[in-house]
């Protein structure tokens, strides 16, 4: 199988760092050609299942915008540019959470849209986290953080507590990787 080719690119639309519309002129591997496909450019981003020495789930209780309610969140949040992945991982988990931790396991890095784009995600789950400094969050929405068990957290991610797919894929997938 063949990837497809782009020939040319145009933005229509920026609004820096956040988001970056283009149309895109493409050529298929079975010779079709598409004018006007559009694209979304958007910063890779990364999301991290964190687990305390005590075997606690680090949860937070948010709104956010496009959700049409409150939702569980794991912590996440974008790349800077130049910035590698788990670096910023780690940064995420000290600001938004005050935690450091011990253990971190790669989950793998995903796309979010398979033919717009929209960022790429990078996750991770990390174990052993300890509380070591304060809350040092620039996070506009109102959120309450929560220590939940891995049972209460499961039973979140099958009925639809956590409102995000990105998010649920990192639970899902934190949770399967943790012992029982």
């Amino acid at each position: 199988m063949r990837p497809w080719q782009t020939l040319s690119r145009t933005v229509v639309f920026e609004q820096k760092p956040w988001i970056s519309v283009e149309s895109r002129e493409l050529f298929l591997p079975d010779g079709k050609h598409i004018p006007g496909w559009i694209w979304l450019d958007t910063p890779d981003y990364i999301i991290v299942t964190a687990v305390d020495k005590q075997g606690r789930f680090l949860i937070f209780e948010q709104v956010k915008y496009a959700a049409d309610r409150a939702t569980l969140a794991p912590v996440g949040g974008y790349i800077r540019p130049g910035e590698d992945p788990l670096e910023a991982a780690k940064r995420e988990l000290l600001e938004e959470t005050g935690y450091r931790a011990d253990s971190w396991e790669f989950l793998g890095d995903f796309i979010t849209d398979a033919n717009r784009g929209n960022g790429q995600g990078y996750l991770y789950l990390a174990t052993g986290a300890e509380k070591v400094a304060d809350v040092n969050s620039d996070d506009l929405e109102e959120q309450h953080q929560l220590l939940l068990t891995r049972d209460q957290v499961a039973e979140a991610v099958l009925t639809g507590r956590v409102r995000v797919i990105t998010w649920q894929a990192c639970l899902a997938m934190a949770l399967l990787r943790l012992p029982e």
